[in-house]
């Protein structure tokens, strides 16, 4: 097999792509984006979040230390891609969406209803690393669409269509 190289870079893809919702210490609600999340540990359970300073949401979370990763479906890219590629300094992306908000259970932030899974969490650590900052949170809560659930008990993520993304595309 023939290689081309190419210059430093992370070639991780497809990744998962979410939309992570918070509140600023006003009580005003925002929604973004992120397609650089992962899991950290099980036990007990975390995941991270890359973030740019310069957007909104980076403040919210930073003073809060509290957010929710909502996981879209595929009937949800537009709300997806639009709540990437629009800033909350110029338009409320959660009422132009028309997202149903619910609260969280351990969290002050609310979910999107409209996501079939929602995770809240605690920030437990910031690390500046370069052009993002990596948020280290503990899950606290889970929700997740019932219609996902089948007889046993187990989750049937197949059946949620969930979404990746990858250079520029969704799939």
């Amino acid at each position: 097999m023939e290689k081309t190289q190419f210059k430093g870079s992370v070639m991780l893809n497809p990744v998962p792509v979410v939309m992570v919702t918070s509140k600023d210490k006003d009580g005003k609600s925002n929604v973004f984006t992120v397609a650089w999340i992962g899991t950290v540990c099980s036990k007990p359970p975390m995941l991270s979040i890359s973030i740019r300073p310069e957007r909104a949401s980076y403040k919210m979370i930073e003073e809060s230390k509290e957010f929710i990763v909502n996981i879209p479906s595929s009937n949800q890219v537009n709300e997806t891609d639009f709540c990437g590629v629009r800033s909350a300094t110029q338009i409320d992306k959660i009422k132009e969406m028309n997202f149903t908000m619910k609260p969280g259970s351990q969290v002050n932030v609310d979910y999107i209803d409209e996501c079939p899974i929602n995770i809240e969490c605690k920030v437990t650590q910031i690390i500046k690393l370069g052009c993002h900052d990596l948020f280290l949170a503990e899950v606290v809560q889970t929700h997740i669409d019932s219609s996902l659930i089948d007889e046993k008990g187990t989750i049937c993520f197949d059946k949620a269509n969930l979404l990746s993304y990858c250079h520029g595309e969704y799939y």
